[in-house]
C-alpha cells in the first residue's frame, strides 16, 4: 500500500488524507521560529510529570506546560490543570494560526523534547474535554522529529510526516476517534525541540 512506503520515508505531507491532517511548513520564518525556541526553552515553566504504568510510577520522558484562558481549570488526561496565562509570545503564535485552522483556541499543551531520548506514547487525543472532531494545531520549532500516524484497528494503516522547524499540522475530523500518534525514541543525535498543541477545551 501507498501508506507502508509512506510511513518508512516521510514525504514530506502531500500524502496526508486532507480531511484528517495537513500539514504547512514554514509558517513561520527561520530566524523567528529559532528565537521562539530559545525563549519557551528559557522562559515557559516547564514539569516533569510522573504516571503511573506497569504497577509503578515513572517520569514521563519529556517535559509539559499548559497555558492558556485562566477562566477555569481544566481537568485533561486524568489530570487537573490550572493553565498559566497567555505569554506575548503564545498570543502571537496564536493569532497567527486561528485564521488557518478556523477555529478560536482556548489552550495550549507545550512539550519539550530535549533530545532524541524524550518522546510520547502512542495515543490519541480523544477526552471528553476536547469534544466531538476536535481540530488541534501542531506548531514545532526546534529538531524536526517525525511523526507517525496509525489506524487504531488496522496498524498496517499508516501514515508518517516530519514535522519540520517553524511548521504548522492541523489534525482534525475523525483523527482522534480512529487514529493514534507518537513521537518516537531517536537512536540519532537530537537537538531540543519543543512543540505546541492548541486545543479548544469545552
Amino acid at each position: 500500500m501507498e501508506q507502508l512506503s509512506f510511513f518508512e520515508s516521510p514525504g514530506n505531507g502531500a500524502d496526508l488524507p486532507a480531511d484528517l491532517m495537513v500539514y504547512k511548513p514554514g509558517v513561520f520564518d527561520p530566524e523567528e521560529s529559532q528565537a521562539l525556541l530559545e525563549t519557551f526553552i528559557h522562559q515557559i515553566q516547564w514539569i516533569q510529570e510522573t504516571v503511573h504504568m506497569y504497577g509503578k510510577m515513572i517520569k514521563t520522558p519529556r517535559l509539559i506546560a499548559w497555558y492558556g484562558d485562566t477562566s477555569q481549570s481544566y481537568s485533561f488526561s486524568g489530570n487537573k490543570y490550572n493553565p498559566s496565562p497567555w505569554t506575548k509570545e503564545l498570543l502571537k503564535i496564536k493569532n497567527q494560526i486561528e485564521p488557518i485552522a478556523g477555529v478560536k483556541f482556548n489552550s495550549v499543551l507545550l512539550n519539550y523534547y530535549r533530545d532524541g531520548n524524550d518522546s510520547v506514547a502512542w495515543h490519541s487525543d480523544d477526552e471528553y474535554e476536547l469534544g466531538v472532531k476536535p481540530v488541534i494545531a501542531s506548531v514545532s520549532f526546534g529538531q524536526a522529529r517525525r511523526f507517525d500516524v496509525r489506524n487504531k484497528q488496522d496498524h498496517k494503516l499508516k501514515y508518517a510526516v516530519t514535522l519540520e522547524h517553524g511548521s504548522l499540522l492541523l489534525m482534525k475530523g475523525d483523527l482522534q476517534r480512529f487514529w493514534q500518534h507518537r513521537i518516537a525514541k531517536s537512536t540519532r543525535p537530537m537537538e531540543a525541540r519543543v512543540n505546541l498543541t492548541f486545543r479548544v477545551i469545552v
